[in-house]
C-alpha cells in the first residue's frame, strides 16, 4: 500500500499555506523546504497505481508511480527547489505561490494515468504560467501572457476534443500508448506539439518568456515543454512523424537564435532546438532513442534552469537584455562567478565531455546511427555544432567580452555580482550538471528502459572533440559577421499576431454598422412614435411628409363629425359593391 501523499498535492498546500506565514524568514524557510519534502515523499513512493477515484462511471488514476513518471517528477522537485533558492529576495508571495502550483500541475501531468486527470492538470499549468509571466507588470509582459494564454487554450481545445473522440471510440479514458490514426489522436497529439513548442507551433515561447520576471523565466524554462516531451513519450512513441519535426526543429531553434540580439529570447530559441533532439528521440521509438530523450529532458531542465539564472542575474544587475547593450562593457571582470556559471550551462548544453549534455544528447544521436537513419544523424550533428558556436562562443562573446558598438553611448556603473542566494542556486545547478556529467550512472540508473549506452567511448569523445575544435575555428574565421544586430526575428507569431489584427479591424467595421444601424433605426422609431402621437394627422404626414406635433393626441380638439365617417365607409362599400357587379 502507498502511504505517500501526491507531491502536487504538498505544492498545492504550499502555495495556499505561503500568504498565511508572517516573518520573511519564516517564508524562505517554507519555500525551501516544500520542494524539499515533495522530494522526500518522490523517494518513498513505491511504484504502482495509486489514488483511484471513480467519476462519472470512469476511474481517475492521479498516481501511476513508475520509472518514467519517477525521472521526470525527480528533476521538476530538484528544478523547484534550485528555483525557490534563486527567488528568495522576491517579496511577493503571489509569484512564489504561481510557481508551486504551477510545478504542482507538472506533477499532476507526470503522475496523471488517465485523459481526464491528465487535461486538468494541463490547463491548470497553462494558467499558472501565463499568471508568473504577468507578474512583470509591464504592458509587454501583460500582451505576451494573454498571446501565451490563448496558444496554450487552443492547444488545451484541441487536446479536450481529442479526448472526447477517443474516449467515445475506445470506452477508455485510460491514457496509454496511442496505436490508431484516429482524428481523435492526432487532435491529442496537436495540443501535447503546442506545449512542446514544435514548429510552426513554436513563436509563444520565445515572445513569452524573455517577458516574464528574472526569476519566472526560470521556472517557465523546467515545466511545460519538458511534460510535453514526457507525455510524446508516455503517449507517442515510435511515430515517425515525430522523428523529423524533432529533426526540423532542432536546426529551427538553432538559425533564429544565431539571428537573435535579446539574451533571454537567445536562450528561448534554444529550447525549442534542445526540446527537438527529445522529440527526434521519441519519434525513433527504440529504448536507447527514448532512454536518451528522457536523459535530456533531465539534463536540460538542469542547465537551462543554470543559463536562465546567469542571463536573469545579468538582466538583474545592468538593467540591459540585448547583445548590442552589453558588448565590450567587460562584464566578466566584474562578474566573475556569474560568468564561470554561465559557461558551465553553455558547455552542458553544447555537450563537451565531462559535462551532463555530453552523457544525454549523444545517447540520442548515437541511437539515429544505430537504426541507420543517415539524415536525421546529421540533421542532428549539425544542430549539436550550431549550438556551440551559439551559446559557448557567440554569446559569451557578445554578453560578456565583445566590442562596444561604435554609436553606443550606455555607462553600465556599479556591476556587481548578484545576490548571494542567486549564486548559491548557480552554484548548486552547476554541480548537478558536473557530478551528472562526470558519473553519468547517476542518471542512468533512473532511466525508464533497460537499453545501456557508454558515453565515454573513445570514438564518441574524440568525435564530439573534433565537432567543438573545427566550430571554434570557423567561428574565429567568422567572428566579425556574428555580432549582435538592433534587428527583430519575424517568427510563425506573425501569423496570429496579424491574423488577430485583421480580426480585430474587422470586428471594429461590423460594429461600425451595427452603430449605424442602431442609429438609423433609433431615428425612424422616434418618427413612427411622434406620427403615432397624433393619428389624426397621420395621413397629412405621409402625403406631405410633415412630422406631427409632438403632443398627444386630443380628441375633443381633433375629432370629426360622425357624418363625414359614415360618408367615407358608404363610399368605399359603393366602390367594392360596383366591383363586384362589374365582374360578376
Amino acid at each position: 500500500m502507498n502511504n505517500a501523499v501526491h507531491p502536487a498535492l504538498i505544492f498545492f498546500c504550499g502555495a495556499l499555506l505561503l500568504p498565511l506565514l508572517q516573518g520573511r524568514l519564516l517564508k524562505q524557510f517554507a519555500l525551501l523546504a516544500i520542494p524539499s519534502l515533495a522530494f522526500i515523499d518522490l523517494l518513498l513512493m513505491p511504484q504502482g497505481s495509486y489514488w483511484k477515484y471513480p467519476f462519472l462511471g470512469y476511474e481517475l488514476v492521479l498516481g501511476r508511480v513508475d520509472t518514467l513518471s519517477l525521472c521526470f517528477a525527480y528533476v521538476f522537485v530538484i528544478a523547484a527547489f534550485l528555483g525557490m533558492v534563486y527567488a528568495l529576495q522576491v517579496k511577493e508571495d503571489g509569484q512564489h505561490a504561481a510557481a508551486f502550483i504551477y510545478a504542482g500541475g507538472a506533477l499532476g501531468v507526470t503522475f496523471a494515468g488517465d485523459y481526464f486527470t491528465l487535461f486538468a492538470f494541463w490547463e491548470l499549468m497553462a494558467i499558472t504560467s501565463a499568471i508568473i509571466i504577468w507578474y512583470r507588470k509591464s504592458d509587454q509582459a501583460l500582451s505576451a501572457g494573454f498571446r501565451y494564454l490563448m496558444v496554450h487554450l487552443s492547444g488545451g481545445a484541441a487536446l479536450l476534443a481529442g479526448i472526447v473522440m477517443e474516449v467515445s471510440r475506445t470506452g477508455s479514458i485510460a491514457f496509454n500508448p496511442v496505436s490508431s490514426g484516429s482524428t481523435g489522436c492526432y487532435l491529442i497529439l496537436l495540443g501535447f506539439l503546442i506545449n512542446a513548442a514544435v514548429p510552426p507551433f513554436n513563436a509563444w515561447l520565445s515572445d513569452s518568456y524573455p517577458e516574464a520576471t528574472v526569476t519566472g523565466s526560470v521556472f517557465l524554462s523546467i515545466f511545460t515543454t519538458k511534460s510535453a516531451v514526457y507525455v510524446l513519450l508516455r503517449g507517442f512513441p515510435g511515430w515517425e512523424l515525430l522523428t523529423w519535426m524533432g529533426a526540423i526543429m532542432a536546426l529551427y531553434g538553432i538559425v533564429y537564435a544565431l539571428l537573435e540580439n535579446n539574451i533571454r529570447r537567445f536562450l528561448a530559441y534554444h529550447i525549442v532546438s534542445q526540446v527537438g533532439f527529445m522529440v527526434c528521440g521519441v519519434g525513433m521509438g527504440t529504448e536507447l532513442s527514448m532512454n536518451g530523450s528522457a536523459a535530456h529532458a533531465f539534463c536540460h531542465i538542469l542547465y537551462k534552469a543554470l543559463l536562465f539564472m546567469a542571463v536573469g542575474a545579468v538582466i538583474q544587475v545592468t538593467g540591459r537584455e540585448k547583445i548590442t547593450e552589453l558588448q565590450g562593457r567587460r562584464l566578466f571582470t566584474r562578474m566573475p562567478i556569474c560568468f564561470a556559471m554561465y559557461m558551465v550551462g553553455a558547455f552542458s548544453i553544447s555537450a563537451v565531455p565531462l559535462f551532463n549534455g555530453f552523457i544525454s544528447k549523444n545517447m540520442i544521436i548515437f541511437a539515429a546511427g544505430e537504426i541507420h537513419r543517415p539524415i536525421i544523424y546529421l540533421l542532428l550533428e549539425l544542430a549539436s555544432v550550431g549550438t556551440f558556436l551559439s551559446l559557448t562562443l557567440k554569446l559569451p562573446y557578445g554578453m560578456w567580452f565583445g566590442r562596444a558598438p561604435v554609436d553606443s553611448s550606455i555607462e553600465l556603473a556599479d556591476i556587481k555580482e548578484p545576490p548571494l542566494n542567486m549564486l548559491i542556486a548557480m552554484g548548486m545547478a552547476a554541480l548537478l550538471c558536473i557530478v551528472t556529467g562526470v558519473y553519468p550512472r547517476v542518471l542512468y540508473d533512473i532511466l525508464p528502459f533497460k537499453a545501456t549506452y557508454s558515453p565515454f567511448r573513445l570514438s564518441a569523445v574524440s568525435a564530439m572533440l573534433q565537432i567543438l575544435i573545427f566550430s571554434g575555428l570557423g567561428y574565429s574565421l567568422f567572428m566579425n559577421r556574428l555580432y549582435g544586430e538592433r534587428t527583430i526575428s519575424l517568427d510563425t507569431d506573425w501569423f496570429y499576431r496579424r491574423g488577430a489584427q485583421v480580426f480585430m479591424q474587422g470586428c471594429f467595421g461590423f460594429d461600425k454598422v451595427r452603430t449605424t444601424l442602431q442609429v438609423v433605426a433609433s431615428r425612424l422609431t422616434d418618427r413612427l412614435v411622434a406620427i403615432c402621437r397624433n393619428p389624426a394627422r397621420l395621413f397629412s404626414a405621409i402625403l406631405f411628409n410633415n412630422t406631427p406635433p409632438a403632443d398627444q393626441y386630443n380628441p375633443d380638439a381633433y375629432r370629426q363629425a360622425i357624418g363625414i365617417g359614415v360618408m367615407y365607409f358608404l363610399g368605399i362599400f359603393s366602390f367594392f359593391c360596383l366591383l363586384f357587379f362589374f365582374y360578376s
